[in-house]
């Protein structure tokens, strides 16, 4: 029974609903559902927009991101390579400095070497002259000394020693004066001695 009036009720309830239906205008629901349509139509497209939106922002964070990264690993390659430049920029000035200091050393040298070449040319052309000019006439005036006193001396001996043999007719006399005890006259005195008055 109670079956028989709930199923009452729901044939009643359909009834006022197919007459509500039927007396409502079907072409105003038809437009409340044609705009329902166009709501979720443009809902879904503005979901679909909004999640390229975020796809593509999120693609940009990441290249920004890996441009940043790139960037930071690019600086600091940088600032080594501006720290090792530094670094062979003192160690090249340093060098620069010691090279400095090492070209005004054999500048220096150079200028004693030449002096000194000057020097050497200068006693050269002095000893030239001297074997050209000097030594044969005292080689000469030895010789002939050497002829007319008929002494032969030694000439290894110390500066204030006249040391050395005369060779007289019979006999050959040793000489060895000490010229630092004697006075010049009578030293020449006596090598004078030595020398024959005969001709």
């Amino acid at each position: 029974m109670a079956d028989g009036n709930k199923l009452r009720d729901l044939e009643e309830a359909g009834e006022v609903l197919v007459a509500y239906i039927k007396n409502s205008e079907l072409e105003k629901l038809r437009q409340v559902k044609d705009e329902h349509q166009a709501f979720f139509d443009k809902h879904a497209e503005t979901k679909k927009i909004v999640k390229q939106i975020l796809k593509d922002v999120t693609q940009l964070e990441e290249s920004v991101s890996q441009k940043l990264i790139n960037m930071e690993e690019e600086k600091m390659q940088r600032e080594a390579e501006l720290e090792s430049l530094e670094e062979q920029l003192k160690q090249c000035t340093a060098q620069s400095q010691m090279t400095d200091s090492e070209l005004q050393f054999v500048q220096r040298e150079l200028e004693r070497l030449r002096t000194s070449e000057h020097e050497l040319e200068t006693l050269q052309n002095e000893v030239d002259e001297d074997t050209t000019e000097v030594i044969p006439s005292a080689v000469y005036v030895a010789q002939l000394y050497q002829h007319i006193t008929k002494i032969k001396w030694e000439y290894d001996t110390p500066p204030n020693i006249l040391k050395g043999v005369h060779y007289g007719a019979d006999l050959a006399t040793p000489i060895d004066i000490d010229t630092s005890v004697r006075s010049r006259r009578e030293v020449s005195d006596q090598l004078w001695g030595f020398v024959s008055t005969e001709w």
